[in-house]
């Protein structure tokens, strides 16, 4: 069967459609539980701490609400969710953890940059140095820990004549 350029243009529109339908469907379904957990944690224009943390080249700002509700949303959506492993989990609650107030604060973060296991090192950085303000009587056990000290490790250039920073091109003999 011969299909005429206008047949085609309408079959490929046909099938946009289906794909982008498709697409609505999954996003809506993913966003149903985090719409429901954002209405019920919003946070209100309340005093808050706002600090910085950083790790290669991710930033997280972090707003730490004393008052109201307490939840942890990062990017307007619940920690849990926006990293989804155990590991990451730890990672971003563990300042929260050795100062043993994990419900004790609301905490709003942006974060952007980077992997998810940088962010969520960024995003444990900027909380310790949240708490410290609150009570600059933490400094001493998150300094130990390490959680104020900014991890300097970034990634390396690439060099011209090199394939990365440092690898060279195979080399040949003949």
């Amino acid at each position: 069967m011969i299909m005429t350029k206008n047949q085609k243009t309408i079959k490929k529109e046909n099938l946009d459609l289906k794909k982008k339908t498709r697409k609505k469907e999954k996003e809506a379904q993913l966003k149903e539980p985090v719409k429901e957990a954002v209405k019920k944690a919003t946070v209100k224009k309340e005093k808050y701490i706002e600090t910085v943390g950083r790790r290669k080249t991710s930033i997280a700002i972090i707003h730490l609400f004393t008052k109201g509700e307490k939840a942890f949303l990062v990017n307007k959506r619940p920690y849990n969710v926006y990293f989804p492993t155990l590991e990451l989990q730890k990672i971003v609650l563990s300042a929260l953890e050795k100062m043993k107030c994990i419900d004790k604060f609301s905490l709003d973060v942006l974060v952007r940059g980077g992997g998810l296991h940088s962010q969520a090192e960024a995003v444990r950085h900027g909380i310790a140095r949240a708490l410290v303000i609150f009570n600059p009587d933490f400094r001493k056990r998150l300094k130990k820990a390490g959680f104020l000290t900014r991890d300097p490790r970034m990634r390396e250039r690439k060099k011209f004549g090199l394939k990365r920073a440092r690898r060279a091109p195979q080399w040949q003999k003949r």
